[in-house]
């Protein structure tokens, strides 16, 4: 027995898994709710039967008590017409009746209380499945809330590991890459400009210095000391002086090309 009973666990914990597994709460919920309603049909014939049955009852009760009452008159009539025997035998009629009557009475009284609680549990299942109802709607919205989150958790999971996700790093890389690429252009564009604009300003420097040489060559032979320099044949140092001359100007065209 100590096999069997195992065996039978085991059974038992793999269908109970399986159906577990098979199980979908939208699914069971709407098939919840048509049970019920099947339920509330058979409990409505089952009040519709009881009520039928107590109608008939009455029916009878009153019928039987009519007829109490009928014979009891007869036997008074019999009797106040001097026939003692018809009235004996009228009242015999009259208990007969009114006996039937006393059982539909008991009878009466008890199919009412069974369809008064009837109708109790007939308006409680109403209740229920009307609550339930909204429950379901509910219920379902949940479980789709669930399912939305567990397939984005999925494909969030799937994305860390996917080569989709990789490529779309690699590319971040790229794009970062090109980026300071761009930067260190730019700053390279920026130096060359200030070099260019420091050349200009040192060109000027030239330019000054060039103007009080060619200021200082122009006053004659004397030195930034005072002293005489030693004197020149007047034709050479014109002709010096005329070189000089035309290659400063020739430089001053230079620099203003610049």
């Amino acid at each position: 027995m100590g096999l069997f009973d195992r065996i039978s666990r085991v059974v038992r914990a793999n269908l109970n898994d399986v159906v577990s597994k098979a199980e979908d709460p939208e699914k069971i919920l709407e098939q919840s709710i048509i049970d019920m309603q099947e339920d509330l049909v058979q409990l409505r014939q089952a009040v519709a039967r009881s009520i039928a049955a107590q109608k008939r009852t009455q029916q009878q009760y009153n019928q039987a008590q009519t007829e109490a009452n009928n014979w009891q008159n007869r036997a008074q009539l019999a009797l106040g017409k001097g026939d003692e025997n018809l009235a004996r035998e009228a009242l015999v009629r009259k208990k007969t009746y009114a006996e039937t009557a006393a059982t539909l009475k008991t009878s009466l009284d008890q199919q009412t209380t069974q369809v008064d609680a009837l109708k109790r549990n007939l308006i409680a299942l109403e209740s229920k499945i009307s609550e339930a109802k909204t429950k379901k709607d509910m219920l379902k919205a949940r479980a789709q809330a669930a399912k939305a989150n567990e397939q984005l958790q999925n494909t969030v999971g799937r994305l860390g590991t996917g080569s989709a996700m990789g490529a779309f790093e690699r590319m971040e890389e790229k794009v970062m890459e090109l980026e300071a690429r761009s930067t260190a252009a730019q700053e390279l564009t920026g130096n060359a400009l200030e070099e260019q604009f420091a050349m200009l300003e040192s060109g000027n420097d030239v330019d000054d210095e060039l103007a009080a040489l060619k200021a200082q060559m122009s006053l004659g032979p004397a030195t930034a000391s005072g002293g005489a320099l030693p004197a020149a044949k007047p034709t050479s140092t014109s002709s010096s002086n005329a070189a000089v001359d035309n290659e400063l100007e020739d430089l001053k065209k230079q620099l203003d090309n610049l």
